[in-house]
């Protein structure tokens, strides 16, 4: 498993090409730091993977072009100017809201939690890794299943990748991914990158497309390969561009995307996104199988266009076939 991450940094700099990325050699570092690992680029914090203290692991801050954090603050700390509503929207995650009829996407007596068991690899580089294996426990502190979760961070010249890949597994017995909108792979933008104020915010400026050309509000429900939402922080235009890989379940993903910042690919809420009978949305992972999941996030400066997201994404998913065919013949 160890030879194939590796191989992943590799192929994907060959596929993303020379020009996307920064040829300065370890660029990235990571610092075990207590419960949580540093991230550094360039000697500067990018973000902190943190593993307990919340409901899932979680990605905070994350800092993008100029040094502007990228995400909302609450539930870390509170900041004037910002909302301090969903507790649950903790800057950048991985979880779902129906797990065997548990939620682990809310916080709560009642809910599930992903709980880190291991630490396979955490290393920088010229690309940095981390790779933990999880525990997905109900209420009752059963296990209901397990993952392995990966993520990349890559320096590239329209902004720092991140590259969010999960498998999950039926390790205990069947688990069903229920047919709700409350998902999945998800962040909580700065308040500025918001499409409307409220709640205390009044600064929101963001702007939001997708890659089947709907605007703003219009994302919400809708399928696309991707979404990318922009707008200025601190005199800077910058934007996050979330990537759904077509190999994953139903690609393209519907999202659940709002306009106070929240973003979520969700492949499993199709009764809430296209008003059809609840449940035919779900999945079952029979006991024994596996489901994977893979997306990235290009956090860059500009606009849409101007960061060049929809040619990025092709790139990307031309570096992943790559590593896919290169570690075929390894095999």
């Amino acid at each position: 498993m160890k030879s194939r991450f590796l191989l992943s940094f590799v192929v994907a700099s060959l596929a993303l090409g020379q020009a996307e990325l920064n040829a300065q050699e370890g660029p990235v570092e990571i610092k075990k730091d207590g419960d949580k690992f540093r991230v550094e680029i360039d000697g500067k914090l990018f973000t902190e993977y943190i593993t307990k203290g919340y409901n899932k692991p979680v990605l905070y801050p994350i800092i993008g072009p100029h040094g502007v954090g990228m995400t909302r603050n609450y539930p870390f700390k509170k900041v004037e100017g910002e909302a301090t509503d969903h507790v649950h929207h903790a800057s950048l995650w991985f979880t779902h809201g129906e797990v065997n009829g548990i939620s682990f996407w809310h916080v709560g007596d009642k809910t599930g939690k992903i709980v880190p068991t291991e630490v396979v690899r955490a290393k920088g580089g010229r690309r940095g890794s981390i790779v933990t294996k999880n525990n997905w426990n109900g209420p009752d502190g059963k296990t209901i299943c397990t993952d392995q979760t990966s993520i990349g961070f890559f320096k590239t010249q329209k902004g720092v990748l991140v590259s969010y890949n999960v498998t999950i597994h039926a390790s205990e017995g069947d688990v069903k991914f229920g047919d709700t909108k409350e998902g999945t792979m998800g962040i909580r933008t700065h308040p500025n990158l918001r499409l409307s104020n409220g709640r205390g915010v009044t600064t929101a400026n963001g702007k939001a497309v997708n890659s089947a050309g709907h605007k703003d509000k219009a994302l919400w429900g809708k399928r696309a390969k991707w979404v990318d939402y922009w707008g200025e922080i601190d005199g800077h235009t910058v934007g996050v561009a979330i990537f759904d890989h077509p190999d994953n379940p139903r690609h393209p993903t519907w999202w659940h995307a709002r306009d106070y910042g929240l973003v979520a690919a969700n492949p499993f809420g199709i009764h809430n996104f296209e008003g059809k009978k609840k449940g035919v949305g779900d999945m079952t992972i029979k006991k024994g199988e596996k489901l994977s999941f893979r997306y990235a996030f290009l956090f860059h400066e500009g606009d849409a266009e101007t960061a060049g997201i929809a040619s990025f994404y092709d790139r990307w998913v031309q570096a992943v076939a790559a590593l896919k065919a290169r570690a075929a013949g390894n095999n």
